[in-house]
């Protein structure tokens, strides 16, 4: 009698499998010798997202270990506050440093809620581990990891991970921790680094040279976020700094989150005329309009994504149709105020490759559902 899985080839079921949850591949394992030499094959686990919430509860060892050799990218879920969930992803990044020469991506996600007044040590230990033993990671990315990050794991990355080409550090964390002094020896260690995510705190006009060094690679993107005393603290950085680097780096786009923590003084010490502005995110609790005008003004022929929470206001309606009318290159805008209908026409009527908005004319049950243009 044929085996289950004898009908397709062994890449076609490759292709079904990495789908599939982790337990569910583990159960197709276990159909036939088949089902099992494709559900263990690298392509299944060369890209693999595992949620530590249930799916590992149960799982065999030996059948997840033997295949952990074949994830290239890993993005890896957990909640921090379920000590379960918490025990397998540390368990697992353990694993992977004991193992990780295959690795070349890791992206951690927290969900739910960070216990008050966790520091997160056990965590950021493993973290630790895998940068000392992934030397050919190429991708670190720890933008949903809610702990503070400090130099020393800066550090760690430049030593042991010199193929960097992205690392994320704009997390959501209230303190920062990070020091140019140490993203400096990064860019030194890793000459590869074209993606960079930032504590403004963390940045400085040092580095913008750096980065706008003739030797340096291309740089592609540098994601900015505002949200820390620290960072409300930090020194300005001159325009002339960011027009050089944007003329040693034409292709750079530059990624500004403003966060409620950011007085107004300080937004305009950001706000620079020659930052190349790819995607705007405003949550400021002052003034709202004026950062919208500047962006319409200076970020027009740059400008690509637009995220506004404020209160609702004529001036505020004004400014957003002036935005529509110069930044005709916008996919992207989300306004979470209701907004006249005059504005949504204008970005209807200005904005040819606009591929999805949030634009509400009344006040609707949270969450609001952006709209997608056919």
């Amino acid at each position: 009698m044929a085996e289950t899985g004898e009908g397709l080839p062994e890449e076609v079921l490759a292709l079904i499998f990495c789908h599939l949850p982790l337990r569910d591949r583990a159960a197709a394992a276990r159909v036939c010798r088949a089902w099992a030499a494709a559900a263990t094959c690298s392509t299944v686990w060369h890209d693999t997202k595992i949620s530590c919430e249930c799916e590992l509860e149960g799982m065999l060892p030996l059948y997840l270990s033997t295949c952990l050799d074949h994830v290239h990218n890993l993005r890896l879920e957990f909640e921090p506050s379920r000590e379960a969930s918490r025990r397998v992803a540390i368990e697992l990044l353990m694993v992977l440093a004991g193992r990780a020469l295959g690795l070349r991506g890791l992206r951690l996600e927290c969900r739910g809620e960070k216990p008050l007044f966790d520091a997160g040590r056990d965590v950021l230990e493993a973290v630790h581990a895998v940068c000392r033993a992934a030397r050919e990671l190429r991708h670190l990315d720890l933008r949903r990891l809610p702990f503070t990050l400090d130099d020393a794991l800066v550090l760690q990355a430049a030593r042991g991970c010199p193929e960097l080409h992205s690392l994320f550090l704009d997390n959501s964390t209230l303190v920062g921790s990070v020091g140019p002094g140490s993203v400096l020896e990064l860019l030194e260690a890793c000459p590869r680094l074209r993606a960079l995510g930032l504590h403004l705190a963390s940045l400085s006009h040092t580095i913008l040279e750096a980065l706008a060094a003739p030797d340096r690679a291309p740089f592609t993107l540098l994601a900015l976020r505002c949200a820390c005393p620290e960072d409300a603290r930090a020194s300005p950085l001159p325009n002339e700094a960011w027009a050089a680097l944007r003329r040693r780096h034409p292709g750079l786009a530059v990624e500004l989150e403003l966060e409620p923590a950011l007085p107004f003084e300080s937004v305009t010490r950001v706000l620079q005329p020659a930052v190349p502005v790819a995607a705007l995110r405003l949550n400021l609790s002052g003034d709202t309009v004026g950062p919208v005008r500047f962006a319409a003004h200076h970020y027009a022929a740059t400008l690509r994504a637009l995220e506004v929470r404020a209160a609702a206001s004529a001036e505020l309606n004004a400014s957003l149709e002036e935005l529509a009318a110069r930044c005709a290159a916008l996919r992207e805008v989300h306004c979470f105020c209701v907004v006249s209908h005059s504005v949504l026409e204008a970005f209807r009527a200005h904005c040819p490759h606009l591929r999805t908005y949030t634009l509400k004319l009344t006040r609707e049950p949270h969450p609001w559902r952006p709209t997608l243009v056919a």
